[in-house]
């Protein structure tokens, strides 16, 4: 499994990309997708929404489960991804192209209490 070397990650498997503009972008990993299987629903946080790092705040759900995807860092909600709305099985076709939601981040040194992708893959192998 290829773990992108840009992103950063939590233990909880979401993963988290900053961009050029200063905000972020955050999704569930292939680990994640993989074990939940064909996803048929995403509740995606609403835009406006303040977040803290580590707050519960979107939900993926699957033909085996549902999950609660927890913010990586804190931040303001800025959009969601609307693709996912009609086609949730974007996420087992590419967990890092079909990101969850946006957020301005409140404090870019909460990416430092996350996982980059050699500590993520230890993770992996740990659990397994």
């Amino acid at each position: 499994m290829s773990i992108p070397n840009n992103l950063k990650y939590t233990k909880s498997h979401e993963w988290v990309r900053l961009e050029d503009d200063g905000t972020a972008t955050i999704g569930i990993t292939q680990h994640a997708q993989e074990l939940l299987g064909d996803m048929v629903f995403v509740e995606t946080p609403d835009t406006g929404r303040k977040l803290q790092q580590g707050e519960e705040c979107a939900v993926v759900e699957s033909v085996k489960a549902a999950a609660d995807v927890y913010a990586p860092i804190a931040g303001e909600v800025i959009g969601a991804n609307p693709d996912l709305e009609a086609a949730p099985e974007k996420i087992n076709q590419d967990a890092y192209a079909a990101w969850l939601f946006k957020l301005k981040p409140v404090n870019i040194a909460d990416l430092n209490n996350l996982l980059d992708a050699v500590a993520y893959q230890k993770l992996l192998e740990s659990e397994h």
